[in-house]
């Protein structure tokens, strides 16, 4: 059983962080904890860390301190190496590393990746450490200025390197290859290594290495005079201001970073206006060389813009800044969530997922753990995609979550909106938007709208609703998106963000209505708490079910939870455990309960019973000593509306648990809704649960 995996490389820039985002995005579902180390690290200046490893940490949410990540700096090693003292870094190393392995499951090391001075001992480091550590390896080589041979030459020497040590290779990967060239790499590998080598390889993907206005900001030493929420903007080339403009606006290319004295005023504003004219391409930013700061009256000018991009100041001329600008190599931040999902994304998409999972990991770990949840739940929507309408598009929240989706790849989108306004939206924003792959709908102008009128019509008309009155409803926003749903025109849709619960999930009672085998709507948050992920229901919907209710929402958050993989074990909560509590609600939960044991006997159930008992394993035995639900319960299901929502947003608030839903349940087609209050990350997960139900749980 592998507890392990390291990541190595014979060179620079190799964009190993790729293969590492991909792989700890892919070990979180698979495994229960996963720990992060790197043996050795770049230094770093005093009061901060090092970049990678506050990445890894932070997008992934590992509860590693970042001293415990890493075991010792480049300068450090290489002192003592001089002193012919590698035999305490390797004790070092490995002393730190077993810390990790015995309080993870699997440990992520990413070997060295040295510039500079100690580059020479960089195959060789990696091969000790590996070696010392008794892990297996994965290879990772850049295909940027090789030939085929060359490429496939360094790798093989990386590979014998490993193995003449016996050091387990299990895959290698080339990186950063022609895209036009994929196939030709991955053949000449595997004709070149054993076949129980894993081989895959990697475009060169352009945005994966442009670098951002960030960090050249970060290497020149720059000032931020304008548009410091924007420094996550890619800059795709170089665009040097020093003919008069009506020549420099005929070279201006998409994503340019333009470089120009700061008293060249002409070239400032022009850029500017070049990047808000719809027949020039947008820019990702301005240098501003020579330590000049535009006059008074060219800031004031600026600052009235409505659009825009990060203008930056340093010392230094533009040739010199313009050569420093052209060695700047790109890295992933921890607040460049767009870089990060698009890494993740490209590794799942040419990499051999399933079958390294299965080499990596010969185990399986008990229960759900929230990131093992989230995991999942990404790459079971991917696997059947489907199409999602969002029909809130004046909203910045969802134009924004819109945008991480396209980047994730997960489902096809509508917005229902004003394409013009969205468009603005998205320039303001300053955030990636393939157009071209979002279709954005006005319900009165849309070709589908007499028909989605009439269809309501026909629907409704025996409820007195009229077709003016059709028609007037066709143009609300909820109304129009739950059609699309119902006409299969979309296959879910998710709202919420600007609308109440109300106007969101009446259409779909009007129209799409419930199962043949269900009478009431309700709801379930799944609540990811630090170790397990447990499915609360009903806490958005049915203010105050009878036990007959009651029974039916435990059956549907059951066969939810089963749906999502998570095995349902039900607690029937009360303010009283077993037969000791009297009265009307504890009743009416005891009644639910034998109605559930009836109509479902496969299921495990208890009931009534105290939400203490229910999740804790000592008072759960301690009250009910016979029940195989108590203390372990995953799904626990509310008398009623006021507690359930109360104990969810308290138990949210108080643990720091991720809430994601409310997902609904027993509609004909998913139609799921949003708290007002909702966060980008609570759209997007909402999509992609309702994505999940679309698929046919």
């Amino acid at each position: 059983m592998n507890k392990s995996i390291y990541i190595a490389t014979s060179e620079h820039n190799s964009g190993k962080s790729i293969v590492t985002l991909g792989l700890m995005s892919m070990l979180i579902g698979k495994t229960a904890k996963v720990g992060y180390f790197r043996p050795i690290i770049e230094d770093f200046e005093d009061g901060k860390v090092d970049n990678h490893i506050e990445t890894v940490i932070s997008h992934f949410g590992l509860d590693i301190a970042f001293e415990d990540a890493y075991a010792i700096t480049k300068s450090k090693l290489i002192k003592k190496k001089n002193k012919g003292k590698i035999g305490e870094v390797l004790d070092l190393i490995i002393e730190k590393y077993k810390r990790l392995e015995e309080q993870f499951d699997f440990v992520l090391v990413e070997g060295t990746s040295f510039s500079g001075e100690g580059t020479v001992i960089e195959l060789d480091m990696n091969v000790l450490i590996a070696k010392n550590l008794g892990i297996p390896t994965i290879i990772v080589g850049s295909g940027v200025g090789k030939t085929l041979e060359e490429l496939i030459d360094s790798l093989y020497l990386a590979y014998d390197s490993f193995k003449v040590r016996d050091v387990e290779v299990l895959a290698v990967i080339a990186n950063k290859v022609q895209p036009e060239n994929i196939k030709l790499v991955t053949n000449g590998l595997k004709n070149s290594l054993p076949k129980s080598i894993l081989v895959n390889a990697i475009p060169l993907i352009s945005s994966l290495n442009n670098p951002t206005i960030k960090e050249i900001v970060d290497v020149l030493h720059a000032k931020v005079l304008f548009g410091g929420e924007y420094l996550n903007n890619e800059v795709g080339n170089f665009s040097v201001g020093a003919m008069q403009l009506r020549n420099y606006l005929l070279h201006l290319k998409e994503k340019a970073l333009v470089i120009t004295p700061g008293d060249r005023a002409d070239i400032i504003l022009g850029a500017l206006q070049a990047n808000e004219s719809a027949n020039y391409p947008s820019i990702a930013g301005i240098v501003l060389t020579g330590n000049i700061i535009p006059d008074d009256s060219i800031m004031k000018l600026i600052e009235g813009l409505t659009t825009i991009v990060p203008i930056i100041t340093v010392e230094g001329g533009t040739y010199s800044i313009t050569n420093r600008l052209g060695n700047i190599k790109s890295k992933i931040y921890a607040d460049n969530q767009l870089k990060i999902e698009a890494s993740i994304n490209t590794f799942e998409k040419y990499i051999d997922v399933d079958n390294l999972s299965t080499i990596l990991n010969s185990f399986e770990a008990e229960g759900m753990t929230p990131k093992m949840f989230q995991y999942n739940l990404v790459k079971r929507a991917k696997k059947h995609r489907k199409h999602i309408v969002l029909p809130e598009g004046s909203d910045d929240r969802i134009i924004v979550a819109a945008s991480r989706l396209q980047i994730m790849d997960v489902v096809d989108i509508s917005i229902i909106g004003n394409k013009k306004q969205i468009e603005n939206k998205v320039a303001e924003l300053g955030i990636p938007f393939d157009f071209s792959k979002v279709e954005i709908i006005n319900p009165i102008l849309s070709d589908k709208y007499d028909d989605y009128v009439n269809t309501y019509f026909e629907l409704r008309k025996n409820k007195n609703v009229s077709m003016a009155m059709a028609k007037d409803l066709m143009e609300d926003v909820s109304y129009f998106g739950t059609m699309m749903v119902y006409k299969g025109d979309a296959d879910g849709m998710v709202s919420g963000a600007a609308h109440t619960t109300q106007h969101t999930i009446l259409p779909a009672l009007q129209f799409i209505k419930t199962k043949p085998d269900t009478c009431i709507v309700s709801s379930i948050f799944f609540m990811c708490l630090e170790d397990r992920v447990s499915v609360f229901g009903d806490c958005a919907i049915n203010p105050n079910p009878t036990a007959e209710q009651l029974a039916e929402i435990a059956i549907s958050s059951a066969d939810s939870s089963s749906a999502f993989g998570i095995e349902p074990k039900i607690a029937m909560l009360s303010y009283s455990s077993g037969a000791s509590g009297k009265g009307n609600e504890v009743d009416k939960v005891r009644e639910a309960t034998e109605i559930v044991r009836k109509k479902r006997p496969d299921l495990k159930i208890e009931g009534p019973i105290q939400y203490d008992a229910a999740v804790d394993m000592a008072i759960g035995k301690s009250k009910m000593p016979n029940s195989e639900v108590a203390g372990q319960a995953s799904v626990l299901i509310f008398p009623d509306l006021n507690t359930g929502n109360n104990t969810y947003k308290a138990v949210q608030r108080e643990t720091g648990a991720l809430a994601i839903g409310p997902m609904l349940q027993g509609l004909n087609k998913p139609v799921n809704d949003l708290s007002r209050g909702c966060t980008v990350d609570d759209i997007i997960n909402t999509v992609v649960i309702t994505a999940i139900q679309a698929q046919g749980l």
